[in-house]
């Protein structure tokens, strides 16, 4: 903001803030004298963000509000209508709306995210999840009765019990040669019955 001794010198006249015409200045923004505009800038500037302080509280959305203030201060001076009241006063309540509006968008953004929080909930559908495992438990089951005897209980010892080729071939009694084909059918046989892809 500018200092005291020096708020707002335009060319040559040497007026400070209090003395200019701000309804003259906004006619020239509207006609789109940037000269004008940092009359303007200078004369409300500190105003303008006091005021969406107090609102918002926080001091860099103030500063966001008063910049987008004076956007639209200068994209829309042309609406300025001097017989409604000051410069000063239509400036200050653009600012006020603007300001109450960044309060009301906030509260809303935390209210959403307050309302959707699952920040202490499950990061998954547990439901979704327990039916999932019970379908693939029942295609497994299904397919495994579909394997021979033999198939069957060579495949459970090596995968649910944790059998190794040679453990299950002395559990079976049998050559491990001979385990390891009917684990090489069973495993087949169910890779087809689930659909997977070889």
């Amino acid at each position: 903001m500018a200092s005291s001794d020096a708020r707002l010198r335009l060319a040559g006249t040497g007026e400070t803030a209090d003395a200019v015409d701000l309804s003259g200045l906004l006619g020239r923004v509207a006609r789109g004298d940037e000269a004008a505009f940092a009359a303007i800038y200078d004369a409300l500037g500190a105003s303008v963000y006091g005021l969406a302080r107090r609102v918002v509280r926080d001091p860099s959305r103030a500063e966001e509000i008063s910049q987008e203030v004076f956007i639209q201060i200068w994209q829309s001076a042309v609406r300025f209508d001097p017989q409604r009241g000051s410069a000063k006063s239509w400036v200050l309540t653009l600012a006020h709306r603007r300001a109450v509006d960044a309060v009301r968008h906030d509260q809303a953004a935390t209210n959403r995210e307050n309302k959707y929080d699952w920040s202490n909930g499950p990061d998954f559908d547990e439901v979704e999840e327990a039916v999932t495992i019970n379908l693939e438990h029942e295609q497994v089951r299904r397919c495994l009765d579909g394997l021979t005897a033999l198939q069957r209980e060579a495949v459970n010892l090596a995968y649910y019990q944790g059998y190794t080729y040679a453990e299950v071939a002395d559990a079976l009694e049998a050559n491990p040669a001979t385990i390891k084909t009917r684990m090489r059918d069973g495993i087949v046989r169910l890779r087809d019955c689930m659909g997977v892809e070889a």
